[in-house]
Order: structure tokens, then sequence, then C-alpha cells
């Protein structure tokens, strides 16, 4: 009979429960050569459909929030310290946020601006590109997706291998940054988008427009001038234009003639053919 010590038998009763519990891997190859995590898509397969061209500014903004969101999770933190109050899932999003997660989302950003919406960058190139580690990276891109400033996809390419049968292996992942809809009533009002007009507010102003135009093509170019420039600049321009009209009532009498009918009401003459 073996004997054990306390110590000893400890460890055997521990190790044993744990195998009991966590049952080991059968140590067989993966059958295609290489491990390809879940979720993960076919590189070249959906890229057209994931990416998106940004607008003009619309990366500078996004920062912004991002930067914003930092600024507005080490007030919550403060809050939840002194105050001892309760986040919810949007707050406790943003009391997450890192520099380091800021950080790597400006290199993202710059890419998708430099890229047209097109980045795939690995982990290695994040931790070059910004100076931190593989685990930070990971990390930030984490925070970033649950807070919603991102979305991420996983991939994988098929490679060449012996033996028959397909084989693959993963690649970098694609990342499409986007606005946080859930965290904008946490953010400053001024980085929040502006809301669309009402259809009649969009109505009277097209009408607005229209009927401007309408009145400033019955303007002489002494009165366009006058309306529409002023100080000396607009004085000159009225002299100028009053020449101009001059010259057009000595060379087309019969035009301002039929003007001046349609402001009396009577119907304008016809010229002979």
């Amino acid at each position: 009979m073996t004997a054990f010590t306390l110590g000893e038998a400890t460890a055997l009763a521990l190790g044993g429960f744990g195998a009991r519990r966590k049952p080991a891997r059968s140590g067989a190859p993966h059958r295609t050569g290489m491990p390809v995590l879940r979720d993960s898509v076919e590189a070249g397969s959906f890229e057209e459909q994931f990416f998106a061209v940004p607008a003009k500014g619309e990366t500078d903004r996004l920062l912004r929030m991002a930067r914003a969101a930092l600024d507005a999770g080490r007030r919550l933190k403060r809050a939840v310290r002194a105050e001892g109050r309760t986040l919810s899932a949007a707050e406790r999003a943003i009391a997450a946020m890192t520099a380091g997660a800021v950080r790597v989302y400006e290199e993202l950003l710059t890419l998708a601006r430099l890229n047209r919406g097109r980045v795939y960058p690995s982990y290695d190139h994040l931790a070059a590109a910004t100076a931190l580690g593989r685990a930070t990276v990971a990390r930030a891109l984490h925070i970033l997706e649950a807070a919603g400033f991102l979305v991420r996809q996983r991939r994988f390419q098929r490679v060449d291998g012996e033996g028959p049968g397909p084989r693959y292996a993963q690649t970098s992942n694609a990342y499409r940054p986007t606005l946080p809809q859930r965290l904008l009533g946490h953010l400053p009002r001024w980085l929040r988008p502006t809301p669309p007009l009402p259809d009649d507010v969009v109505h009277h102003a097209a009408v607005r427009v229209e009927e401007q135009a309408a009145m400033r093509a019955q303007l002489t170019c002494r009165e366009l001038a006058e309306v529409t420039v002023g100080g000396a600049l607009g004085k000159v321009l009225a002299k100028l234009g009053s020449r101009i009209d001059q010259c057009e009532s000595q060379n087309h009498p019969e035009p301002l003639l039929n003007s001046y009918l349609r402001i009396e009401g009577r119907r304008p003459s016809r010229s002979p053919a």
C-alpha cells in the first residue's frame, strides 16, 4: 500500500475531480490540418457587402465620439466610486473604454479613410502601428466591438497542402467602423447626428427657395446688385447694373413694354412675324 502525505492526497483528489469536470482532448489532428475559428467566413466571399466607403469627415467624427466616450467613461467610474451608483449596460460599455482602445480605433479609422473602407489589418500590424502589445490590441478590439464602435468578422482562406481535400487557415479579420447608436444619449449633444427634418418643413423650404428665385428673376441688374451685395462693392455693381439696364432698354424696348403691360394687367402685344 502506497502512503501519501496530506498535501499529496489533496492534490490527487483535486486533480481527479478536475479531470472528471473537464475531460482532456483526444489529441487527434484537425481534419483540415489547420484550426479555423468559429463564425469565420471565407475571405473574398463577403467583403463587397461588408465594407462601406466612409463619407467625407465621417472618420474624424467617429474618432471624436470615441474620445468623448473615453472621457464620459472616466466620469462614470468616478461617480461609481463616489456615489456607488449602478451603471446600465450602455454605461458599462462606456466605462470600459480605454486609451488603448481609442488608439487602436484611430488606426482602424485611418486605414478606412485611406483604403476606401476596406480594413483587414493583422494583430501584428495594429500592434506595430500603435506601439501596443498583441494582448492589449485584442482587448481593445473587444472593447470597441462591445461598445458598438466596430463590427468585426473573422475570415479564413484556402491554403495549399499535401494530401486530398482542401485545407484552410485563419487570416486577418475584417473591420467596419460604425456609429454606436446606444451610446448617443451618453455623448455630448454636438456629437449626435442631426435628426431628419419633417416632410412639411422640407416642402416649405423648397417652396420658399422657388419663390425667392422667381422674385430675383424679376429684378433688374441694378436691383439685383443692391439686394444680393451690400457695401461699397454693392454700390459699384449697382452702377454697372444700371448701365446694363439702360443698354437693354435701348436695344430691346419691347420686352420692357410687355413687362409693364403684365404689371398693369393687360395682355402683352405680339410682335409681327
